[in-house]
């Protein structure tokens, strides 16, 4: 079964199958859910097939399918209905499922607003209702139109079930002009109960849950039978509006139920993670208790200024997300623990279990993490299952909780075989025999033999042939195995890839005279090799297998620099700002260990400023420019200076770039507006938006937002505390305006 293949093992082949049986799977579920009102599978499973389909398309680019469950929202309307277009977008959440994703969540908002750690930012927490989603237009406070969430974009015209029932007001006193109310339509236990019931006397079959029967009910075309029903309306959220609710989620929720809606009682106000999750863990201890169906906690961003600002992805808004409960467990036997060596040398333990089912999927493998997970600790040495480690022979506790690869979470003390030893995590490659080595901060040891290793070379090759890199047809993960290995034509770096022909023309064992190849299949192949030496800058930067840089960031590396000298010339000039970044973290580390063993406060920014007073002021620059294109930070800024800084790998990628047109990345454009083709560069502080806000607006306008200012600068926004850049922007008689000016200059003021 392919959902016991872990994701980072699917070949090419194997993905494609992969993701029609999930696209497949995931259409016929949205219709049961959706439009039939009868789910066949659960919703901890149809997250873990969410999350599946997801994580192949990240490894698998390319491969995304035109009707990708990534991109769609519930399922088309039933015929039975007119269609409602929604003036605005009904939108899925996306989902936490661990305490820790909650906290990264936390951490992603603030990264994008700018705001520290320390500043304050409240959400709204709120039981999620496992019901249908249902909109209510009211305009000069009556109720015009009713409409379910649909496919997001256009749902099902129901407003004369929705009149039926008793929690939807039919006027609103105070209302704005237009006010567009969302929220769950569902029904009490008890109801549900005494509905079944009655379906059951009467010859009818009775309900499968009360999510199912409220849709049902809702979904009817003769509105008696809904009138019939006990359904109810909990109120949440709102689409079109004439006027604002409120300033604050929290306000509008109140403002809501004022105007006569029902609001859930449980919804509360809290200052960050701990008080999310806590209420989260209140909320899930009174589950049972609720006379009602939830599924999770939704959190928002309660400023709703602020949500202006975070915006949307294309499928969920950035503000909000839902914890959703955990799915089953199941225990089995460990069996063993096997190492396995990816592209970037990470030692990767999995746990081999005898075979359990979990959520109705049989689960065979499921990752360990690390050697500290193994332990009994984090990566931080904090204890976690109470100290108790992972041992052969083990009966441990499995779970998915939505997630895709499965993870042992407990062991049970009672059941460990006497003769069950410790895990001893090895310290050299099992692959090559190399050290494996820890850095400090990094939670995974990875191996450093490098290309000599077959496990990270072999791995770096398929990377390099798959869809997202250079895609060449004849040339996948098979092919790069049996080249690899292959003593009179091998592959061993991506550049040998593209002498390939030359070399089979010398041979006395041409690869068409060889099993499995003739005239045409070698021919195809050096064609296809050929057709890849023109290559996109992005491509080719993606191609590389470079730690923490995927394809996204590769592209946003491309569309900033441009060509691949430019590009390669400021890794290289970032060179020593990058040692003094890893020199400024050893230092903070031990004074913050020093700091705690003296009892004192860490002197934690002194320490990094007499670090970085030693690094030339170009090279800081350089390291600036490339740590504040938006999504790269320092450690993908590292990763690229490191891969570049080894000899091996720098002779690797020089000898491929030899064989190759790279080309120039075309900088964005936008018609009409008045930066596009231009260079930007923002210096000091922005009070108004974020410096990552102000880079991503100016590039979707056709702008090259840079670091630095120089002869080909076009424009300097310069904010308080500007300093060398505006002096220099003077001496070249760059035009200078100030935040209010930007925001003029782009129409945003």
């Amino acid at each position: 079964m392919t959902d016991t293949i872990e994701v980072n093992v699917l070949t090419e082949q194997q993905a494609k199958a992969e993701l029609a049986r999930l696209a497949d799977a995931l259409a016929k579920a949205n219709l049961a859910y959706h439009t039939d009102d009868a789910p066949e599978i659960s919703d901890a499973d149809y997250d873990s097939l969410k999350r599946r389909n997801a994580e192949i398309e990240a490894r698998f680019p390319d491969l995304k399918r035109d009707d990708s469950p990534s991109d769609q929202v519930g399922a088309p309307v039933a015929s039975g209905f007119s269609k409602v277009t929604h003036a605005v977008s009904m939108l899925s959440l996306a989902n936490a499922f661990e305490d820790d994703d909650v906290a990264e969540f936390d951490t992603r908002i603030r990264k994008y607003l700018g705001l520290n750690a320390g500043a304050q930012l409240s959400y709204t927490a709120e039981p999620k209702i496992d019901g249908l989603s249902l909109s209510l237009r009211y305009e000069n406070g009556a109720l015009v139109q009713a409409a379910t969430r649909g496919d997001g974009t256009v749902g099902e015209n129901v407003t004369a079930n929705a009149r039926t029932i008793d929690d939807v007001p039919q006027t609103l006193t105070g209302a704005p002009e237009v006010l567009e109310v969302r929220g769950e339509v569902y029904m009490s236990h008890p109801d549900f109960d005494a509905l079944n019931a009655r379906q059951e006397e009467t010859g009818q079959k009775p309900f499968a849950n009360p999510r199912n029967a409220a849709a049902g009910s809702l979904r009817q075309l003769d509105a008696n039978i809904t009138r019939a029903r006990p359904l109810r309306f909990f109120a949440y959220a709102w689409g079109a509006l004439s006027n604002p609710l409120a300033d604050t989620q929290m306000g509008a929720i109140e403002r809501l139920a004022e105007l006569g809606f029902q609001t859930n009682p449980l919804t509360t106000l809290c200052a960050g993670p701990k008080e999310m999750v806590a209420h989260y863990r209140r909320i899930e201890q009174a589950r049972a208790t609720l006379g009602y169906d939830i599924d999770g906690v939704v959190y928002k961003v309660n400023d709703l200024a602020l949500q202006g600002r975070l915006g949307f992805r294309s499928t969920t808004p950035r503000w909000a997300v839902a914890h959703k409960f955990p799915a089953e467990l199941a225990w089995t036997r460990l069996d063993a623990i096997d190492i396995q060596v990816g592209r970037t040398g990470a030692l990767s333990p999995v746990a081999r279990l005898s075979p359990v089912t979990v959520g109705g999927v049989v689960v065979s493998n499921a990752t360990l993490h690390n050697e500290d997970y193994i332990a009994g600790r984090d990566n931080k040495g904090g204890i976690i299952r109470d100290g108790k480690d992972i041992r052969v022979g083990d009966w441990v506790q499995v779970y998915r909780a939505g997630d895709v690869i499965p993870k042992v979470a407990d062991v049970d003390l009672s059941k460990r075989p006497a003769d069950a030893l410790p895990f001893q995590f090895p310290s050299q490659c099992p692959e090559c025999g190399s050290d494996a080595i820890r850095e400090e901060g990094d939670a995974v040891r990875r191996c450093t033999g490098g290309l000599i290793c077959p496990a990270q070379a072999v791995e770096k090759l398929k990377h390099f042939v798959s869809r997202g890199a250079f895609d060449i047809e004849g040339l996948g993960a098979k092919q790069v195995e049996m080249f690899y290995h292959d003593d009179q034509l091998p592959i061993r770096t991506p550049a040998d890839i593209f002498s390939l022909k030359a070399r089979d023309a010398g041979n006395l064992s041409k690869l068409a005279n060889r099993d499995g190849w003739g005239e045409t299949s070698a021919g195809n192949l050096f064609d296809a090799i050929d057709e890849r030496r023109d290559v996109p800058l992005g491509r080719l930067i993606f191609a590389l297998g470079i730690r923490h840089v995927g394809e996204v960031a590769a592209n946003d590396l491309a569309r900033h620099y441009l060509t691949w000298d430019a590009f390669a010339e400021a890794i290289d000039a970032a060179a020593p700002a990058a040692e003094c970044h890893l020199q400024a973290d050893a230092a903070e580390a031990a004074e913050r260990k020093a700091a705690a063993e003296e009892g004192r406060r860490a002197r934690i920014k002194p320490v990094r400023d007499n670090v970085w007073a030693e690094v030339d002021p170009h090279a800081q620059a350089a390291w600036a420019d490339l740590t504040g294109i938006d999504g790269i930070g320092a450690s993908v800024a590292t990763a690229l200076v490191t891969t570049f800084q080894q000899q091996a790998e720098r002779r690797s990628i020089e000898a491929l770039v030899s064989n190759l047109q790279i080309e120039t990345t075309e900088a964005p454009a936008a018609a009409d507006s008045p930066v596009a083709g231009k260079t930007v560069v923002f210096t000091g502080t922005l009070e108004k938006m974020t410096r990552a806000e102000a880079k991503a607006r100016a590039e979707a306008l056709g702008a090259k937002v840079s670091g630095s200012v120089s002869a080909k600068t076009d424009l300097l926004v310069a904010g308080p505390g500007a300093g060398s850049k505006a002096k220099k922007a003077a001496d070249l008689g760059i035009e200078t305006i100030d935040e209010d000016g930007w925001l003029d200059l782009i129409g945003a003021s």
